[in-house]
């Protein structure tokens, strides 16, 4: 039945990836911009996609974030973002640049097991996020970049790593000390540069949100503040913009790569030790989620595996790969688990007993499909219809907006709805001032 199922899981991913993971085998400027825009380039508008980490998508009627309302009645909002699975921070970012699910970008999770290289791609590791090796796919700003944009990146997945030997033009590696207010200056900064060495598409990341929404809760004192600050940095980026002299070509989108939410005490959390012997098996996460990589590839025994956590567990699935849903498009990369375990909405699972007491009062890595994974997606500028709405959006529908508006060519094909976006999209005519 497992090989059953792993063929079909091959033929349906086959299908879907008729063309390969885009590469920069055409790419105009292999070598990047090198900070300096083509000249067909010059009178492009700006783009600054910025990643509020965490961010609900009902957290504006909740909270009521005064700049944050104010922009979505100036511009587009859709209902809601829904995260690719799994709903984790690096694949959600890295579909947002990519226009790919992690199936074809390769970022499969916030930790796994890479075969190619026998070593583990770890977020807190910055070798590992800084190795272009780990990185399928191509991102915005390579694309940018490939073709002649001056690109720049205060932080997003991937933005400091050498994909293929080449990152934005201007960017930094990810520190979390650094604060919103010096994020939001050098995007300033980078903006008033002389349009020959400005950069048109920019990416700005805050952590805060879900930061405070995992120590805390979800609603906490401090996850509130958390949303204050952040829209603080959003008014102050609103401000400086509208003092450039091109400031009225500058276009903003906004995202999130998740939702957030609570837990709940009863019934307990699976335990799964206290089922299956942990022996040769390396688990990672717990929660919401835990994926169990195994040393060696017995069949029969994670066939027995999962058989004995299926019965021990009522209020969550147990999958191989194979046995995902279709529509979280888990295909044949050799980066996912060797089997996954996903709770039902606010149930837990864990490797061992003591985790229980570590457990975050506030999470992410539920089912894609529930409506508290969902994140954010506005945008408002001059290339966005006023108060336009529209109904839920999918992460990987974003790039191609983002190339229409740049007016840069699709790398290869993409996981991506061209059309998902396209009635938020504003075209004015007119020359970009270049100075």
């Amino acid at each position: 039945m497992r090989l059953l199922l792993s063929i079909q899981r091959w033929l349906f991913t086959t299908l879907l990836s008729v063309g390969a993971v885009p590469t920069l085998a055409d790419c105009p400027k292999p070598e990047g911009s090198g900070g300096v825009n083509a000249s067909e380039h010059l009178d492009a508008p700006y783009i600054v996609l910025i990643s509020l980490d965490g961010f609900r998508w009902d957290y504006p009627e909740i909270f009521n974030p005064p700049t944050i309302n104010r922009m979505l009645k100036a511009g587009f909002r859709a209902e809601r973002l829904i995260p690719v699975f799994p709903t984790l921070t690096f694949p959600n970012h890295y579909s947002v640049a990519t226009g790919l699910h992690p199936d074809r970008h390769g970022l499969v999770g916030n930790h796994f097991y890479m075969p190619k290289f026998d070593s583990w791609y770890e977020l807190s590791n910055r070798e590992s996020v800084s190795d272009g090796r780990h990185y399928e796919g191509q991102p915005i700003w390579l694309t940018a970049e490939c073709q002649g944009m001056v690109s720049a990146a205060y932080f997003f997945v991937g933005t400091e790593a050498d994909i293929r030997g080449m990152r934005p033009s201007y960017w930094y590696p990810y520190d979390k000390q650094v604060s919103g207010t010096r994020r939001v200056d050098q995007v300033l900064s980078w903006l008033g540069k002389p349009a020959a060495y400005r950069p048109h598409l920019i990416t700005l990341y805050f952590e805060d949100v879900d930061d405070h929404s995992h120590w805390t809760g979800v609603g906490s004192g401090p996850a509130r503040d958390a949303i204050v600050r952040v829209d603080s940095w959003l008014e102050r980026l609103l401000q400086g913009i509208e003092k450039l002299p091109h400031g009225d070509q500058v276009n903003i989108i906004v995202v999130s790569d998740h939702g957030q939410s609570a837990y709940v005490d009863n019934p307990e959390p699976l335990v799964i030790s206290e089922h299956i012997d942990l022996t040769g098996i390396r688990v990672i996460g717990k929660g919401p989620y835990a994926f169990l990589f195994y040393d060696s590839d017995n069949q029969a025994q994670i066939g027995r595996h999962t058989e004995l956590l299926e019965a021990a567990w009522p209020h969550g699935r147990v999958m191989s790969p194979a046995e995902a849903p279709e529509s979280w498009r888990v295909g044949a990369n050799e980066r996912w688990p060797d089997l996954m375990l996903v709770a039902d909405i606010g149930h837990m699972v864990v490797s061992e007993r003591a985790q229980i007491a570590r457990l975050s009062p506030g999470a992410h890595g539920w089912a894609p499909e529930d409506s508290d994974m969902h994140g954010i997606l506005f945008g408002a500028g001059p290339g966005f219809v006023p108060g336009a709405r529209i109904g839920p959006v999918r992460v990987v529908d974003i790039y191609p907006l983002m190339l229409d508006m740049l007016g840069l060519t699709a790398p290869g094909p993409l996981d991506a709805d061209p059309q998902a976006l396209h009635s938020v999209r504003l075209l004015k005519p007119g020359p970009t001032p270049r100075d």
